[in-house]
């Protein structure tokens, strides 16, 4: 008879599942990769810490943002006041801390209230199609003609000079090219398979949008949305500039920059600081910014 050969012994089925490769989704890919762009890394570590210093900074500060003392105006940087005192004898480093609340402040709420226009309009713009969508095009269009930023200067002159009317002016002329990037995603994704599934079981048109067509758009929306930020602070820091800003006592990046640039020869830290802070936070945004782009690029190569 022939012999039997012992048959071998598989391993516990446990063991074979951890030896199979797992598999990785989009934002873990998207992580891996924004983890390996090293200026990217850098900028938003720089926000972040930027962010908890703006936020919680002024409370930790010895001296007040408001607090003045005449007979120490436009003091050079010393160990009592680490960047220098102002033209009214104001720390320039609380101040510079406050400012920055404010800047990051208006350029986050304005962002936000230009993405949530923005993605709703170009969803719907988008999905619609056929005339709607041409109708709300020709409106976009139409906007894009005109200038916002004496648009956005006459709304301040108008209804006054309020934080919070800036933050929603600034916004609502900041949502054009968003709602074309959205639309032109949408137009894309409508010929989708799961689209036409949704409206073949009789879903409604706002459920389409909200929870099928405005998530698959996020990866693009996140990656305006830090490209915004940095133009939004730019167009505060304009306005701060021409005295249609943040009124006193409070300050801003850019009424900051602006009293600097008054007394520029004669103290120059009051331009220096503000201005350099200013110029890094919005390079880190933009670095942040490209490699959230890379990142989330669905073509890009897996490692």
């Amino acid at each position: 008879m022939a012999e039997i050969l012992p048959q071998p012994k598989m391993p516990p089925a446990s063991d074979l599942f951890e030896q199979a490769e797992q598999g990785h989704s989009l934002w873990q890919d998207a992580w891996h990769r924004l983890r390996k762009n090293h200026m990217a890394v850098i900028g938003g570590i720089f926000i972040l810490i930027m962010g908890i210093a703006s936020f919680f900074g002024p409370m930790m500060v010895e001296h007040g943002y408001q607090e003045q003392n005449l007979e120490l105006r436009e003091t050079p940087p010393s160990a009592d006041h680490l960047l220098g005192t102002d033209k009214l004898g104001r720390d320039l480093l609380a101040r510079v801390l406050y400012g920055g609340r404010i800047s990051l402040t208006v350029g986050l709420v304005a962002t936000a209230v230009s993405l949530t226009i923005g993605v709703l309009y170009g969803t719907v713009s988008g999905y619609c199609g056929g005339k709607t969508d041409a109708v709300m095009m020709r409106l976009v269009d139409i906007l894009y003609a005109l200038p916002f930023t004496i648009f956005v200067i006459l709304l301040m002159v108008f209804f006054g000079r309020d934080i919070r009317l800036m933050f929603v002016a600034i916004g609502a002329v900041e949502w054009l090219t968003m709602a074309r990037i959205v639309r032109g995603q949408v137009l894309s994704l409508r010929q989708q398979e799961f689209i036409e599934a949704c409206i073949a079981l009789g879903l409604p048109m706002w459920k389409i949008i909200l929870r099928h067509l405005a998530p698959n758009v996020l990866g693009p929306v996140i990656v305006y949305s830090t490209l915004t930020i940095p133009a939004v602070m730019l167009l505060e820091a304009f306005l701060s500039f021409l005295g249609l800003g943040v009124q006193e006592p409070m300050c801003s990046w850019g009424s900051l920059i602006k009293e600097g640039a008054e007394i520029m020869e004669e103290a120059p830290w009051l331009l220096l600081f503000p201005g350099s802070l200013f110029a890094a936070t919005l390079f880190s945004l933009n670095f942040l910014g490209d490699g959230l782009r890379d990142a989330l690029d669905p073509r890009a190569s897996k490692d």
